[in-house]
C-alpha cells in the first residue's frame, strides 16, 4: 500500500521565457489556492526583475510581495529571499535561479524548481534523486509555444 507523498515538486524547464515571466504566474496560482509563496534566488538582479514583474502582473494589476530583511516578512503573501527560510509561513516555494536546494524540501508541501539550459544537468540530478523517494511526487513542465504543458 502506498502512502500519499509528503511533497510535490514541479520542475519547470525554461526555453522561451525567463523565470521572471513564470514566477508571477506561479505566484498567482499559489495565492488562488489560498497559500503563500517563498521565491528563492541567489541572484540579486534576478530578484529585482522578479519583483518588478510581480508589481506589473496582469490581470491582477500587481501581486503584493516583499523581500526578506525588509521587515514584516510574516505578513507577505509572496516573499523574495536568497535563502529557503519561509519567514512568511509559506508552504510553497519557488527556486527561481536554477539552484536545487534539496535540504529545504522538508520545510514545504510544494516546490517549483525553475531551471534553464545552463542548469539542466543539476535539475536532472535532482529529478533522479527525488525519484528514489516515495514521499515525493514529481512533475515536469516544458514550454510549447506560449503554453506550459506537462511532459515526460
Amino acid at each position: 500500500m502506498s502512502s500519499k507523498p509528503e511533497v510535490r515538486v514541479d520542475f519547470y524547464q525554461l526555453s522561451r521565457d525567463p523565470a521572471e515571466a513564470l514566477i508571477p504566474r506561479l505566484a498567482e496560482q499559489t495565492l488562488k489556492a489560498g497559500e503563500r509563496l517563498l521565491v528563492v534566488t541567489g541572484d540579486a538582479s534576478q530578484a529585482l526583475r522578479i519583483s518588478q514583474a510581480l508589481w506589473a502582473h496582469q490581470p491582477e494589476s500587481f501581486l503584493a510581495h516583499g523581500a526578506a530583511g525588509e521587515g514584516s516578512e510574516e505578513r507577505q503573501p509572496i516573499l523574495l529571499s536568497d535563502a529557503p527560510e519561509p519567514a512568511n509561513g509559506a508552504r510553497f516555494a519557488a527556486f527561481a535561479d536554477g539552484v536545487w536546494r534539496g535540504e529545504a524540501r522538508s520545510r514545504f508541501e510544494r516546490l517549483f524548481h525553475v531551471f534553464s539550459a545552463e542548469t539542466i544537468e543539476a535539475a536532472r540530478a535532482a529529478w533522479r534523486e527525488l525519484g528514489e523517494n516515495d514521499a515525493v511526487e514529481r512533475h515536469f513542465w516544458k514550454q510549447e509555444g506560449g503554453r506550459w504543458v506537462e511532459g515526460p
